[in-house]
C-alpha cells in the first residue's frame, strides 16, 4: 500500500499540473472502487478550477471551487496526469479530462482504492475526525507521543501502524524508521523509555524525509503523479531484505510476524 512518502510524492507531482485547471469531462469504468463513484457528483465537478492540491495521512485532498475530492490509492492506486494522446492501461476506472487537454487518470487494479466528493472542506475534516485519524509525523509533539506510548500494551510495531496515533506511516517505513532507531520492533510501547521515544519520533522523521526526497518506493504498482517511478526501494535497510546482511554489522536480517504484518529487523542492532 503506498504509504506518506509516496502519496505525498504524487501530490507534489500533481499540484503544478492541476493547480489553476478547469474539469472538461470525466469519463467512469463500470467496476466501482471501494466507493463507489456517483453519477450525481459528475456535474458538481465539470467546469471546476483546481485550486489546492494537499496530503493528510495516506489521503490526496483536491479542493475545487466548492467541493473537495478525497482520494485514497488502496494497495495498487495510480492517480496521474497523462497527455490525452497516451493509451489508457487497463483497470483505469475514472478519467478527468483537464481544460488543457490532458487527464487526470485513477488506475486501480485491485480496486481498494476511492476516490469521492465533498460538499466543502469542513465535510473533509468530518471524515477525518470520524477516522480518528492522528497527527501528522512531521508535526508529532514530543509529549503526545511519549504519552500515546505509555498508554498501549501493544508492541511499537502495531503503534506504528495505526493511523489514530500518527498518520501515513505504514508497514515499509515502520520497519525502517524502528531500525533506524535501533529499537526491536516487539518492544512494548509502555516499556519504551523517554529517551528512546524521543530517538523513535525522530527516526519517523529522518525516514520519511529521506523516502520523500527518492520519491518513494516502486515495489509493484507504485507511480508518482506523473508517472515516474520511486528509488526509495533500493535504499531499505530491513524491509524486505530477510536474510541479508545489516548495513551496519553485517547480521543477517529477520523477518518475522507482528501486528499481522511481515515485519523485518536486524536482532543485533534492534535487540530485544
Amino acid at each position: 500500500m503506498p504509504e506518506l512518502p509516496e502519496v505525498e510524492t504524487v501530490v507534489r507531482d500533481l499540484r503544478p499540473l492541476l493547480i489553476g485547471r478547469a474539469f472538461a469531462k470525466i469519463v467512469v469504468s463500470r467496476k466501482p472502487l471501494r466507493t463507489k463513484w456517483s453519477r450525481a457528483w459528475e456535474p458538481q465537478i465539470v467546469g471546476q478550477c483546481v485550486n489546492v492540491v494537499q496530503r493528510r495521512g495516506k489521503w490526496i485532498l483536491v479542493g475545487l471551487d466548492e467541493p473537495w475530492m478525497l482520494v485514497h490509492l488502496g494497495m495498487t492506486g495510480q492517480f496521474t496526469v497523462r497527455p490525452a494522446s497516451d493509451s489508457r492501461l487497463p483497470h483505469t476506472h475514472l478519467v478527468f479530462t483537464l481544460d488543457d487537454g490532458n487527464e487526470l487518470r485513477y488506475r486501480d487494479v485491485r480496486r481498494f482504492g476511492s476516490v469521492a466528493l465533498y460538499s466543502n472542506r469542513s465535510a473533509l475534516d468530518a471524515v477525518f475526525r470520524a477516522n480518528r485519524l492522528g497527527p501528522e509525523p512531521f508535526e508529532l509533539d514530543a509529549q503526545y507521543w511519549r504519552e500515546s506510548l505509555l498508554a498501549t500494551r501493544r508492541n511499537l510495531k502495531a503503534t506504528l501502524l495505526d493511523q489514530t496515533v500518527v498518520a501515513g506511516v505504514g508497514n515499509i517505513y515502520a520497519d525502517e524508521s524502528l531500525f533506524e532507531a535501533r529499537l526491536h520492533p516487539a518492544i512494548v510501547g509502555a516499556s519504551v523509555k523517554s529517551k528512546h521515544a524521543e530517538t523513535l519520533r525522530h527516526a519517523i522523521v529522518t525516514v520519511l524525509t529521506r523516502a520523500i526526497e527518492r520519491r518513494g518506493s516502486s515495489i509493484r504498482d507504485y507511480v508518482g503523479g506523473s508517472g515516474r517511478k520511486g528509488q526509495m526501494q533500493d535504499e531499505f535497510r530491513v524491509y524486505g531484505r530477510t536474510g541479508e546482511p545489516c548495513v551496519r554489522c553485517r547480521t543477517p536480517i529477520v523477518r518475522i510476524r507482528l501486528a499481522g504484518r511481515s515485519t523485518h529487523f536486524c536482532p543485533r542492532c534492534q535487540p530485544v
